[in-house]
């Protein structure tokens, strides 16, 4: 009972003086207040603090960021006139090592911007992972808009595929009319679905050698593609080099508000802007947003370590619980994703996660003040929290303690139950 035992210990050491101890949280924060303080109800604590852990894609632009957008000197950018947009694409090029980069809205249309340009003739079809984000979350815009068809390959647990199924799913004897083109791997780094999972370079390597085999094109949904090269400890270009294109997102964690840069070739991105402005992407005076990309590819990709460190910590303490309430594979930790699934069936993903967000009986009382952590269930019956330059060490331990309080709340009612 080492989980009920460790929170009943915390509670007695650190929330005797439970005033106290909610103003020493609530004055350390991280790069952002996520924390919304409110007044509770007569005798009970002062605020609730929020800890948000539903996606990276949460975070909002500091102070440094906003003013770098409204000191933005900005043109027409459908013309090629916003000098900030230009220097963006720029710098993402030299990053990522491609010839050329685009400012694209967002990831969805990076991406179909990439198949579209890759698959140029209606019918073509293009070879995505099964639990790919480009195959299930984007709304079938390849198919819908592109008319692209889309062959699947099984996604492994760390996000890769077998190569042999890879290759049996190409086609050949084109232009047999019975068939579609085989034209386009897609592959995403790092794996959404499967928790954060980083694809390993040989991997990658191996993917491409295949794709120059038959005369096809790699493009990485890498909308966390620099997570993955934070993991790895090498330069994005390291990753990229096995690829044709990518999509980079910036308002994941690296804190952007707006925006996705999609890098390749010359000639790749000079069709791709004709793409973007077919599809409503051209967006004139974008240099205040393009500001705020700057930014984050300038200053914030050192501190994505931070997050990952922080979602390896949480995963820690849900794997510390005794007894076992959750299953977490630390091995499966690379990144600011986590995946972990309850293992006593009377508590599901949903209930946890309305536990999690919700201020207990007895919560205020015994932890100082009321902590939501806002989380979702997930794929494949788990539940998802994701870290980002919102959430502080701080809140890490808040988040801790919140789950620890309803595992704690939860054993006693199973026990009461008996």
């Amino acid at each position: 009972m080492s989980c009920i035992m460790s929170f009943s210990s915390r509670v007695l050491f650190h929330f005797i003086n439970h005033t106290g101890a909610a103003l020493r949280w609530s004055s350390v924060r991280g790069y952002y207040n996520t924390g919304k303080p409110r007044h509770a109800g007569s005798g009970g604590a002062a605020h609730v603090r929020v800890v948000d852990l539903r996606s990276d894609t949460v975070t909002k632009p500091g102070p440094a960021m906003r003013q770098a957008m409204a000191e933005a000197e900005v043109g027409d950018d459908v013309m090629g006139e916003d000098p900030t947009v230009n220097e963006l694409q720029k710098i993402a090029a030299d990053m990522f090592q491609m010839e050329a980069a685009l400012f694209v809205p967002s990831g969805t249309m990076s991406n179909l911007i990439a198949v579209m340009v890759h698959c140029r003739e209606r019918g073509d079809e293009m070879i995505v992972g099964d639990l790919s984000h480009l195959h299930i979350y984007e709304q079938g815009g390849s198919a819908q808009l592109a008319g692209v068809h889309a062959t699947t390959v099984t996604n492994l647990p760390d996000g890769s595929f077998d190569l042999e199924q890879l290759e049996s799913k190409i086609r050949h004897g084109y232009p047999d009319p019975h068939y579609p083109r085989s034209r386009l791997i897609c592959v995403e780094n790092t794996h959404n679905i499967q928790g954060g999972r980083v694809l390993p370079l040989t991997f990658l390597q191996e993917v491409r050698a295949l794709a120059d085999r038959y005369g096809l094109s790699v493009h990485m949904d890498g909308a966390r593609v620099l997570n993955a090269a934070v993991a790895q400890g090498v330069p994005p270009s390291t990753i990229l080099q096995h690829t044709h294109s990518v999509s980079v997102c910036l308002s994941k964690g690296l804190g952007a508000p707006v925006g996705t840069m999609l890098a390749g070739p010359q000639d790749f991105i000079s069709r791709a802007i004709r793409c973007r402005k077919a599809l409503g992407g051209g967006m004139r005076q974008a240099g205040v947003l393009a500001a705020a990309g700057k930014l984050s590819l300038l200053e914030m990709v050192g501190r994505l370590k931070e997050d990952h460190r922080n979602a390896k910590t949480f995963a820690q303490a849900l794997l510390d619980c005794d007894p076992p309430l959750f299953a977490v594979d630390m091995a499966a930790v690379e990144t600011n994703i986590l995946r972990f699934r309850l293992q006593e069936p009377s508590l599901s993903p949903s209930e946890f996660c309305a536990r999690m967000s919700q201020v207990g009986e007895g919560e205020e009382a015994e932890l100082g003040q009321g902590i939501q952590v806002l989380m979702y269930p997930h794929f494949g019956n788990s539940v998802r929290a994701v870290w980002h330059l919102g959430i502080s060490p701080e809140d890490t331990q808040l988040a801790i303690q919140k789950m620890q309080f309803v595992a704690f709340q939860f054993l006693k009612e199973k026990l009461k139950a008996r």
